[in-house]
């Protein structure tokens, strides 16, 4: 089955909306994003594995991980570690979960030089289907320029796939 492609949009300059309709019910949409044996199984883009998933799901809350590049197709990227970091501000379930991810290192100190996202995740019930909808808010024009600079867009469209993917195995 094709899947459900991603619409995305940019409001005021520094605000990214990408939306995704998946065929899997809320609740178990919502339960990807919460538990790390999910995620370690579809977060980032192909050829990324998820090594490191702790989370404490939680307003105030941390979710620390690392994505690790195994695909040696990727060249300069073979062997590259990128870390990061989300902080829950709130978590309504299973309808929202909104948290500021950071780039970070392994202890979980923020990368001051890269651009935070404050980020809500909604889940909408449609039918038996759910609708996601990301809205990332940046500091800047600037800051959304350079994360859409780094290929952003192709691996949350890579990302998504791979939930959608692990949706199918589960449900």
């Amino acid at each position: 089955m094709p899947y459900s492609p991603m619409v995305s949009r940019v409001e005021n300059e520094r605000v990214l909306v990408l939306e995704r309709v998946f065929d899997a019910p809320r609740e178990l949409v919502f339960q990807m994003f919460k538990e790390p044996e999910h995620l370690k199984v579809w977060w980032g883009p192909r050829g990324w594995e998820l090594p490191v998933c702790r989370i404490d799901f939680r307003p105030g809350g941390v979710w620390h991980y690392c994505m690790k590049c195994v695909d040696p197709n990727q060249g300069q990227f073979y062997g590259m570690e990128s870390w990061g970091k989300g902080v829950y501000k709130h978590i309504a379930e299973p309808a929202t979960i909104a948290y500021t991810d950071y780039f970070s290192d392994a202890e979980g100190n923020e990368n001051a030089d890269m651009p935070s996202t404050d980020v809500t995740l909604e889940f909408v019930e449609l039918d038996g289907k759910t609708k996601l909808v990301n809205r990332g808010e940046y500091i800047s024009p600037e800051a959304l320029r350079t994360v859409m600079d780094m290929g952003m867009l192709q691996g949350i469209t890579e990302t998504w796939d791979r939930l959608e993917e692990r949706l199918n195995q589960v449900k």
